[in-house]
């Protein structure tokens, strides 16, 4: 049995000895709907990864592959996106206001927090991204 994984379906964009670049779409959740071209609500976006290039089983620019990662990966990956930063600003925000600062300074300070965590995610991406390695299954 597979160990769990997060899909999607891409096109290969480009191919360089190093690494794959894959477009995925991703399509909101009503853009199956029979009325989706009517009401504008339904919505897609493009997204592309980089993935490493494997030499013995190399894609060509405009295959249709599968791009995979663990899904233990994934929920790492919202922990420092989402839930981490929210900690972030609930703690300083709270904890300013409970030292008598006011609270539109408290949450100002609270979203500079924010800011400089993600600053500082910024600055480490180059080591998050040897830790989130796609991998690509031709379809």
């Amino acid at each position: 049995m597979r160990k769990e994984e997060v899909r999607h379906i891409g096109k290969v964009v480009s191919v360089t000895p190093k690494e794959t670049l894959v477009e995925i779409v991703s399509h909101s959740a009503c853009s199956a709907c029979h009325a989706a071209g009517l009401c504008g609500l339904s919505e897609y976006t493009e997204k592309a990864v980089q993935v490493p290039t494997d030499p013995f089983s190399a894609p060509q620019v405009g295959d249709e592959v599968e791009v995979v990662l663990s899904s233990s990966m994934g929920m790492k990956a919202v922990w420092i996106a989402y839930f981490v930063p929210l900690l972030v600003l609930l703690a300083v925000t709270l904890g300013l206001i409970a030292l008598g600062v006011g609270e539109a300074v408290s949450g100002l300070c609270g979203i500079g927090a924010v800011a400089l965590y993600y600053l500082g995610v910024w600055f480490l991406r180059d080591r998050l991204r040897t830790e989130y390695v796609f991998t690509i299954r031709k379809q």
